[in-house]
């Protein structure tokens, strides 16, 4: 609830003002609730992507979220199979598969590596290892369980697969923003550790800046 309502707008335009200052557009993009996806959109220029899109192509599709109709709204991707939102491997791939087909980003979550060799063949754009006893905890993937991270990009690589890796769960700071780059992620997700600072705009800095330390070295 922190971020609800119109504070969904101001946690926005701190991560914009956030790219616009560090000169990276493109490299933060915001995921809002499913209420605000259209508003959110409409009031800054860095990417924003759905939390979830359902299996359905326009049509009979009242309470869905379909990726067609969200592009339309300029909606960029979603995530898929987050740990919140499970869903069978069948939908992934035809999720992935959809959001491909309207030039959208795709954004699986996965809980540990095996769990990779079973979406290998779906090919998303990113592969976000995220262990889901760590969600929230504070207690961050990169540095208390780097082997995850390390195992999903070998996993990766092993497969040939053309997916990026990201990781999430538990990072809170510039520091394990940071570690998980020394370790090779492509990126962070990032919730609560933004959302329950007192500070959006120096609590998403520091985390961004952490990251682009390492890379600069």
């Amino acid at each position: 609830m922190e971020a609800s309502g119109r504070r969904c707008l101001a946690l926005a335009l701190e991560a914009e003002r956030v790219a616009r200052d560090l000169n990276i557009p493109d490299s933060i993009a915001l995921a809002p609730p499913n209420p605000a996806l259209a508003w959110i959109a409409e009031h800054v220029s860095i990417p924003v992507i759905a939390q979830h899109v359902d299996d359905r192509v326009e049509g009979s599709t009242t309470g869905y979220n379909v990726a067609s109709v969200l592009k339309t709204f300029n909606i960029k991707g979603s995530l898929v199979n987050h740990s919140e939102h499970r869903l069978t491997l069948k939908e992934i791939g035809s999720i992935v598969s959809m959001l491909r087909s309207h030039g959208m980003l795709s954004i699986v979550c996965v809980r540990e590596p095996d769990e990779i060799d079973a979406i290998a063949g779906f090919e998303p754009d990113y592969i976000a290892i995220e262990p889901p006893e760590l969600i929230g905890s504070g207690n961050a993937v990169s540095r208390s369980r780097p082997e995850v991270i390390t195992g999903s990009i070998e996993r990766v690589a092993g497969l040939g697969l053309r997916s990026r890796v990201i990781c999430g769960a538990g990072i809170v700071d510039g520091r394990d923003a940071s570690a998980a780059i020394r370790l090779g992620s492509r990126g962070v997700l990032v919730a609560s550790g933004i959302v329950k600072a007192s500070n959006w705009y120096e609590r998403i800095r520091e985390i961004v800046t952490g990251m682009l330390q390492h890379l600069a070295r």
